[in-house]
């Protein structure tokens, strides 16, 4: 019978080891890859003039990536600044002044959200976001069909809500319900209280949930690409149009299969893609560890 338990638990032992060591090799699995398929761009191209150059012209060998990532960055920050601040205060409401009903309400309203396709919400963009930010642009003199970087943001912004709002209405109901009885009969108010003991307690989460929604936010493909343009350039003005890396492969990459040196090109760009989220989850990461040690 011991031997039939200690053959059990080294088979669950073993099991549960492959699994870890499995998940854990997937990333370095497919960096490699797109690596190697990216390398013979090297060959004629230095990694600095890839990424600092702004010309694109595959047919006469000149790719520069700086207008994609540009436009990636852009489109992400912009949409993180409209989604961070609305699902704080709102995951502060629904979990602290709101009702219970209401929250009861509100968790399959986001869970429907988080399960609508992103071609849905590019149909969404293109029907009600784009004319409006046309509309938008009129009332500063810009003439503009709406395709812009505004419109991706805005889109992203709203895609990226469910999963921030979840993430955050979750680590607000981690934190001790007598942290907060004590925090109040210490005299503070309500307000006080989240303030000093709900966000300070939570906030790790809090970034955490930010870290998760920016690196979706980046590497979002289908819905940028019906909003965004798709057009070259390196504007400050959220009425230009934009063209992410995302977007970048998804149009190109099936009919440029043919070209070699463009082919390692658009794998140099999802190898990028990768690097940059790999960088944004261990800076985010890291500052998680920061918060958490004060």
């Amino acid at each position: 019978m011991n031997r039939k338990r200690k053959l059990t638990d080294l088979f669950v032992s073993l099991w549960m080891r492959g699994g870890l060591y499995l998940l854990l090799s997937l990333p370095v699995f497919i960096a490699i890859g797109l690596y190697l398929k990216a390398a013979p761009l090297f060959d004629n191209h230095s990694f600095g003039a890839l990424i600092f150059s702004g010309k694109w012209f595959p047919m006469k060998g000149e790719f520069g990536f700086l207008p994609f990532i540009y436009s990636s960055v852009y489109v992400t920050i912009l949409s993180f600044l409209l989604t961070g601040p609305v699902c704080l205060f709102a995951a502060i409401y629904l979990t602290q002044f709101g009702k219970r009903r209401l929250l009861n309400v509100m968790l399959p309203v986001i869970d429907i959200l988080a399960g609508i396709p992103s071609v849905v919400y590019g149909v969404w963009g293109i029907l009600v976001i784009v004319p409006s930010v046309a509309v938008l642009a009129g009332f500063f003199g810009i003439n503009t069909p709406g395709y812009s970087l505004l419109a991706a943001s805005i889109v992203l912004a709203v895609m990226c809500v469910p999963y921030v709002l979840n993430m955050i209405i979750e680590v607000f109901h981690t934190i001790p319900v007598g942290m907060k009885e004590a925090s109040l009969s210490l005299g503070a108010t309500h307000w006080e209280m989240v303030k000093h003991v709900i966000i300070r307690k939570g906030f790790p989460g809090i970034i955490s949930a930010f870290g998760l929604g920016i690196a979706k936010a980046f590497g979002e493909t289908i819905a940028v690409l019906m909003v965004v343009g798709n057009t070259l350039n390196i504007s400050l003005s959220p009425f230009s149009s934009g063209y992410p890396l995302p977007a970048l492969i998804a149009n190109n990459y099936g009919e440029m299969m043919s070209i070699p040196e463009y082919d390692s090109a658009l794998m140099f760009s999802a190898f990028l893609l990768f690097v940059i989220i790999l960088f944004i989850n261990l800076f985010f990461r890291y500052f998680i560890r920061k918060t958490e040690n004060v």
